[in-house]
């Protein structure tokens, strides 16, 4: 629904997020969005991977499925489905690429990897625009002030109105849960003498 209504007002949806597994997490929606025809009236949409990491990460899945895939996608593999490459997947490797992305004003995804700011410089002050957070913004980065409301930030020296839409997807954090990491160090045999909690709100950590 958040892609829909912004290739709708003929903006980009501009979504940051870690070059290792959580790119090539929203690369398998994508493919899945687009495979559903879930979304109308843009055929053929383009979507930009921009990240070095990200990309040669994205081609490490692809070289190494039985290890990187899971059950589900290893069915679409079976099917001959690559679940990660779908029309309209471009990969941004030079700067010069990179640029160029928002120099073409047709409606689009950018994936970009978290650092690159100049992104969001391009697309902050356009109301018909969408960032997309995929999973958890820390304390004190740029995404958590975007998140918690921010009117304007600061990006490369220059202030920037906050004009579009700030969104985000809390269920796909690539961190386990409290759970998760207690089962993690009970598998330990020889228990350490000490645990130190260095990720995370203070909230948390102490409830933890």
């Amino acid at each position: 629904s958040i892609l829909q209504k912004t290739l709708d007002q003929g903006g980009n949806l501009v979504i940051p997020a870690f070059a290792v597994g959580r790119t090539q997490e929203i690369l398998y929606f994508m493919r899945k969005i687009k495979e559903e025809d879930l979304i109308t009236g843009h055929d053929g949409f383009e979507v930009y991977v921009d990240s070095p990491l990200a990309v040669e990460a994205t081609h490490v899945f692809n070289k190494n499925i039985s290890e990187c895939f899971d059950e589900e996608a290893m069915d679409l593999v079976n099917r001959g489905i690559n679940p990660i490459t779908f029309p309209g997947l471009k990969l941004s490797v030079t700067s010069e690429d990179s640029r160029a992305i928002n120099f073409d004003m047709r409606p689009k995804v950018i994936i970009s990897a978290s650092g690159m700011c100049h992104h969001l410089k391009h697309n902050l002050w356009r109301p018909e625009c969408t960032v997309l957070f995929a999973g958890y913004q820390a304390v004190g980065t740029l995404g958590r002030v975007l998140v918690d409301g921010a009117d304007t930030v600061k990006l490369f020296g220059e202030t920037i109105d906050v004009e579009a839409h700030i969104e985000q997807l809390d269920g796909i954090s690539g961190h386990a849960d409290r759970e998760g990491l207690i089962e993690w160090l009970r598998a330990i045999k020889t228990k350490p003498e000490r645990v130190f909690l260095v990720h995370g709100d203070d909230l948390v950590c102490t409830k933890f």
